[in-house]
């Protein structure tokens, strides 16, 4: 299993930890607000595993994840990127064909 993945199905796992967590320091009256714990640390939490996520998206590479047979561990396959049509409005060609820079 790649790191993405065991990341991304940790997700739910670490949100009813930390429900469970504060609710047992809330039980034992370390903190006397549940809610004004809770949400904030949520949200640094979800963020955190967001990042993690991406950083493992990022490192992924694909010539280590195929198996013996070469093929790709999710199916497809690779893709090249499109080429894409010119869209500006002066041709790169057009510059330096004068001496002032391109402008007549």
């Amino acid at each position: 299993m790649n790191r993405y993945l065991m990341i991304h199905y940790l997700r739910w796992p670490a949100i009813i930890l930390l429900l469970g967590t504060l609710a047992l320091m809330r039980q034992l009256d370390v903190i006397s607000c549940f809610w004004c714990w809770f949400w904030p640390l949520l949200l640094i939490m979800i963020g955190v595993i967001m990042l993690a996520e991406r950083a493992a998206l990022a490192m992924f590479n694909h010539d280590l994840d195929r198996d013996d047979n070469g093929t790709w561990p999710y199916g497809g396959k690779p893709t090249t990127a499109a080429s894409q049509p010119e869209t500006s409005i002066i041709r790169t060609g057009d510059f330096g064909q004068h001496g002032n820079g391109g402008t007549q």
